[in-house]
């Protein structure tokens, strides 16, 4: 961290919090709120506890998603409970200032925002705090590592040439920030047809070349379902189907190989405390 000033914030841990992940893309439009949804829910219903971080503070899209709205309570000293919906406890600035009302400020008050989020929450116990983050490379994500020590990142893409060129920069941010990428995934994948014929809408096997490129994982592809985005505008997110069911059998996959590869990460993190 000693590239961001001597003066910057050291992270601080969030006690009971075991993993936290962020999920970012390099531009918007990829789907990665829904990868997220998606994820939280997947994880919970794999037995984990699970928080989500709507960090994206202009387009807050988590409370449609996960079809609950109502109002946090406080509680407390200025400490917020999150709110539960489909076993994930979550907290978005939509929440806060429902509406079409946009947010509109500036650098310093989102990172109180994100500190806020992460801090004042009572999160409890969890194995995973998921973070959806804005897309690109703004300030919420040095925001975030400031605040908090990161297991690492998910990076979501369509398989679109131009997509994956910006996927390729947020892999270079979070090079940059020292966040470790656990892998790709590849949203919007294949499309089958009434025919049963199935059609890469945006070329096929670019998101997995482009983690070979980083020596990186490939998380998995989830397609191109208007049922993924029927279940998104529903707050019915579609890994509620569970992990036998064709429609969200791929989500759980990647929620496994994230899991998996966070508390890989975790536990070499570990060691290396022991040794020094």
């Amino acid at each position: 961290m000693g590239h961001m000033g001597a003066g910057a914030p050291q992270p601080q841990p969030l006690p009971g919090v075991a993993h936290v992940v962020a999920v970012g893309s390099g531009k918007g439009g990829v789907g990665k709120t829904t990868v997220a949804v998606n994820l939280s829910v997947a994880l919970a219903k794999l037995g984990y506890k699970v928080g989500l971080v709507d960090a994206d503070i202009y387009g807050p899209n988590v409370p449609t998603m996960l079809g609950a709205t109502r109002q946090p309570n406080v509680v407390g000293e200025n400490r917020i409970e999150p709110v539960v919906a489909h076993g994930v406890k979550f907290i978005s600035i939509g929440l806060i200032s429902p509406g079409d009302k946009p947010m509109v400020m500036r650098g310093p008050m989102l990172h109180q925002i994100i500190r806020q989020f992460l801090q004042q929450v009572e999160w409890g116990e969890l194995d995973f705090l998921l973070i959806d983050l804005p897309p690109g490379t703004g300030d919420v994500v040095i925001s975030l590592v400031q605040t908090v020590p990161l297991t690492g990142a998910v990076v979501v893409s369509t398989g679109s040439s131009v997509a994956l060129e910006d996927a390729r920069k947020a892999l270079e941010m979070f090079h940059q920030v020292k966040v470790e990428v656990l892998g790709l995934v590849e949203n919007m994948s294949q499309m089958t047809l009434p025919s049963g014929e199935v059609i890469d809408v945006f070329g096929a096997g670019g998101t997995e070349r482009t983690a070979a490129q980083f020596g990186l994982d490939f998380l998995g592809a989830l397609e191109l379902n208007p049922q993924i985005r029927e279940g998104g505008d529903r707050g019915m997110p579609i890994a509620l189907a569970g992990p036998d069911s064709k429609l969200s059998s791929e989500v759980y996959n990647v929620a496994r190989r994230v899991a998996d590869k966070a508390k890989e990460i975790a536990a070499k993190s570990e060691d290396v405390f022991e040794i020094s």
